[in-house]
């Protein structure tokens, strides 16, 4: 191998049969066994096995340069339009493709912690009505349908008055399993359909981790009436299959 590389003079009408045998078709799936004698200074007549060049060429291999770059391309913690950070911690959720925020963080958002970055909070409750008017999260608004939350948020979008600010649109239901994380996909699914990629009118959605259920118990006060009506209630039961046939 090594005298190998220490013979640039090789002359091409040698190079040349050699790349033509390794590219046949046949010999794609078998071995490399072609022997070929070697033209530099040596022992007369002594063989060396050919070089498996088209093994060789199957791999890629990055530089630190390229590395680099494709992490500083990674936008898997930018919010939906990539202009910048999530500005809410998240924590791991049930669906990894949507970005959790715990109760706490929520209470800091309600408490205006992060007056100076957020122009407007839009928490949006997918439980159905029922659910929501035996008590919910101060301020937020009751869609359970995805025809309410086009309505209310892509029909006419909210838009900051100071553009160095944020909207952001937090949703939940009950336990944030299913209803919530449904309508969160929703509407980037419907916001992205009406802006060129990868402009956004909402580019920053939370869930709720663990839903009304779990944020009541540690928040009362921050919650109107404060009191918890769960989806299968037993005064309810009409209601939940009406409005099952609806989201339907």
């Amino acid at each position: 191998c090594r005298q190998l590389f220490r013979s640039p003079s090789m002359p091409s009408s040698v190079i040349r049969p050699i790349l033509k045998r390794i590219e046949r078709p046949h010999d794609r799936d078998t071995p490399v066994k072609t022997k070929r004698r070697r033209s530099v200074a040596g022992t007369p007549g002594e063989e060396v096995a050919a070089e498996p060049v088209a093994r060789l060429l199957r791999s890629r291999s990055f530089c630190h340069e390229e590395i680099e770059n494709l992490l500083a391309n990674d936008h898997r913690e930018l919010i939906g339009d990539f202009s910048k950070a999530y500005l809410l911690q998240t924590v791991e959720g049930k669906h990894q493709d949507l970005k959790y925020i715990s109760p706490e963080m929520m209470v800091a958002v309600l408490t205006g912690q992060f007056s100076s970055l957020i122009e407007s909070c839009v928490i949006v409750d997918c439980r159905y009505p029922y659910e929501y008017e035996g008590g919910h999260i101060k301020g937020a608004v009751n869609l359970p349908l995805e025809r309410d939350v086009e309505e209310f948020l892509l029909k006419k979008p909210i838009v900051p008055f100071d553009a160095s600010k944020r909207v952001i649109v937090i949703f939940h239901c009950e336990f944030s399993s299913e209803r919530g994380p449904r309508m969160c996909r929703f509407v980037r699914e419907k916001d992205r359909a009406c802006n060129q990629y990868p402009q956004l009118h909402y580019p920053e959605l939370y869930v709720l981790k663990g839903g009304y259920r779990e944020f009541f118990p540690q928040y009362q006060s921050h919650c109107e009436p404060q009191d918890y009506r769960p989806m299968h209630h037993a005064d309810f039961k009409e209601d939940l299959r009406r409005f099952r046939l609806k989201s339907r």
